[in-house]
């Protein structure tokens, strides 16, 4: 696997303005990919905060900020929108490998849904690398939450 995602059905867009034709092809992962990811990586999940949309997106900056991520575009801002999707560019702990890393956090009208994708721009396989780099952005996202409201996230 390289690319992986907490949304199958509709994964967060990735930012493709500086991807080139040598890089790994993006495409929706076949149902064998999505079996295969849910079974090995099954902490790669989706969050709901019962928060309002615009502290959801500000813990979501505070932890952007803690790490070595170049954004792509500069980050959105909540005011008047439902749903932003934050864009960056990641490096791989082996090699320093680019990922292309999709952070979609969406207000659903009852709680705020974040979403991630992270996808290798090389190499056949990522080694766990993406699934990694969901799984630690999220976990840190809700004690980042947790942290400034005192609540723990909605299941």
């Amino acid at each position: 696997l390289r690319d992986i995602s907490t949304d199958f059905d509709d994964p967060p867009v990735l930012d493709t303005s500086t991807r080139t034709g040598d890089m790994n092809a993006l495409s929706p992962p076949t149902p064998g990919e999505q079996r295969l990811q849910t079974e090995t990586y099954p902490l790669v999940t989706g969050r709901s905060y019962n928060l309002p949309f615009d502290r959801v997106l500000e813990a979501v900056e505070t932890v952007l900020d803690r790490r070595d991520w170049q954004l792509t575009a500069p980050f959105p801002r909540a005011i008047g929108q439902s749903e932003v999707t934050i864009s960056a560019l990641a490096k791989s702990f082996i090699l320093s490998l680019p990922a292309d890393v999709a952070i979609r956090v969406t207000d659903d009208g009852d709680t705020v849904i974040v979403d991630m994708r992270s996808a290798s721009r090389y190499g056949r396989y990522d080694l766990g690398d993406n699934a990694a780099r969901i799984v630690d952005f999220l976990a840190e996202l809700d004690r980042e939450v947790a942290g400034q409201v005192g609540t723990a996230p909605a299941e």
